[in-house]
């Protein structure tokens, strides 16, 4: 039977249900929750999956992928405080609007829209599948190397620091990467006599460490900061003529969040600044944004999840992280046994599948869960910094611990959260770090495996076609904006005049 079906009988099974929906209630508790985000829900979740089996593990960290996503509506709209940084521009028109006592109506719109362009991403990314296998065919290690190298390229863009800070935050994730013993010499590298570094630094401590402990320091310094709310009575759907006034901006947006998803070294927080951009420029009431406008609300949260969907297919297809939560869920594939790339949708498509029919599941769920328990759900907001965070902090040290119940991880975890408390302070993204370190390690494999395909004579990889077009495209990725900047523009400007 055709893997798409398999995938879709593959819901049937009561237990994948049940991780589903109860991941996308606490994937709406976190995002719902002012500070945390997708990524912290995720890197918190991570070291519990271990335990289970590889399809309900990543299915329930899509499934706090998609709702936490999608929860940060919540909080925007009513304490003006974007429960994820992705609907940040959700807040310019959301929270006007609760304020003229419209927190029903801005809510609804919210959810409808998040749902609509979540489920269109899942179907753009079922859509591409096929063609993803038929890639598989032209793949071997050389191929894999050049791909991988071509994501660690990525990494200047992917944070919020400069592009030289990026790269430096990815080359530390790289370093990292490097510790332990080669398993293709047997040579100890950075261990110093360790036996705890014998196997190298694990992602999920690093990941524990660095998303959520930081972000712990982090809110530490927001302790006296106060929020305004706003009631609510109850969430509305939107009606006939809200339909009919945003509707081309769910559409516009969905494809934009899709289209940025899909783009490594982007996310939903980019993809949702552009969606609502759009949405600005093609409405017919411009004057009308920031002041409330509906049009602002459904191209900001339709493009967000849209965003989910498309960070999926190169963290799948190609495994290259399509924003930071994506990276979280790539470890997650690797400590299961899972290697992303073209070949999983031939060697393991009904496991793909799977997940594609989890993620159309979970926007569907965050639907009825949105509309039915918004109001509840904002109560979470409520929950004093002081006693929130040391819950986390909590969390985090037993997640650390119960991975190989080695204080060893917790020891990790404390420093990469201590790291990377100060990276933020000093303008280094978090996110590159963890990539490079995702990376670094397939970089190396890859590149062992080709030595040995090509009998040592790496020049042959210049001669393989596909190989030889993502070193290109490193090379303009790492060179162009440069070229462009010093070079090329100037020299367009000077020719005009």
């Amino acid at each position: 039977m055709h893997p798409f079906f398999n995938g879709l009988i593959s819901l049937g099974d009561p237990q994948l249900i049940i991780v589903l929906l109860v991941s996308t209630l606490g994937g709406v508790i976190i995002g719902a929750l002012p500070g945390l985000n997708a990524t912290n829900g995720a890197a918190l979740l991570l070291p519990f999956t271990l335990s289970m089996d590889a399809v309900p593990a990543i299915a329930s960290l899509v499934a706090i992928y998609c709702s936490a996503t999608f929860a940060g509506a919540i909080t925007a709209i009513l304490i003006n405080t974007p429960g994820t940084p992705a609907s940040a521009t959700t807040c310019l028109d959301g929270y006007p609007l609760a304020q003229r006592g419209e927190a029903g109506r801005a809510l609804g719109l919210a959810v409808v829209s998040s749902t609509i362009g979540g489920v269109l991403s899942v179907v753009c990314l079922m859509l591409a599948a096929p063609f993803l296998a038929r890639m598989a065919y032209h793949f071997a290690p050389p191929e894999y190397f050049a791909l991988t190298l071509f994501g660690l390229s990525m990494l200047a863009s992917i944070g919020e620091g400069s592009p030289l800070k990026n790269l430096i935050s990815g080359s530390l994730g790289v370093f990292l990467a490097l510790i332990g013993v080669d398993m293709l010499t047997s040579v100890e590298r950075f261990t110093f006599g360790s036996n705890d570094l014998y196997d190298g630094i694990g992602f999920v401590p690093v990941m524990i460490g660095i998303f959520g402990i930081s972000e712990l320091l982090v809110q530490a310094s927001l302790l006296n900061k106060k929020r305004e709310t706003v009631k609510m009575k109850a969430i509305k759907l939107p009606t006939i003529e809200d339909y009919r006034e945003v509707w081309k901006a769910i559409l516009r947006s969905s494809g934009i969040g899709t289209f940025i998803g899909i783009l490594p070294a982007e996310g939903a927080t980019v993809a949702s600044m552009i969606g609502y951009n759009e949405a600005k420029r093609w409405s017919k009431s411009p004057e009308k944004f920031g002041k409330g406008a509906i049009e602002g609300i459904a191209g900001s949260e339709a493009a967000n999840n849209a965003a989910t969907g498309g960070a999926m297919v190169p963290t799948l297809a190609l495994g290259i992280p399509g924003s930071a939560t994506a990276a979280v869920i790539l470890a997650g594939l690797m400590v299961h046994g899972v290697r992303p790339g073209p070949s999983m949708f031939t060697e393991q498509a009904d496991f793909a599948y799977t997940i594609f029919w989890s993620m159309m599941l979970v926007n569907l769920a965050f639907l009825f869960v949105g509309l039915t328990g918004a109001k509840i759900f904002a109560r979470v907001t409520l929950i004093p910094i002081p006693i929130l965070w040391p819950c986390v902090f909590i969390i985090s040290i037993v997640g650390a611990y119960a991975l190989d119940q080695s204080m060893f991880d917790v020891w990790i975890v404390l420093i990469s959260g201590i790291i990377g408390f100060f990276m933020r302070r000093y303008g280094f993204s978090v996110v590159p770090l963890a990539i490079g370190l995702i990376l670094g390690e397939m970089l190396e494999q890859r590149l062992g495996q080709s030595m040995v395909m090509l009998d040592e004579k790496w020049w042959l990889m210049f001669t393989r076609p596909l190989a030889f077009v993502f070193f290109l495209l490193t090379i303009i990725a790492l060179f162009g904006p440069y070229l462009w900047g010093k070079i090329i523009h100037p020299f367009i400007l000077k020719i005009k005049s």
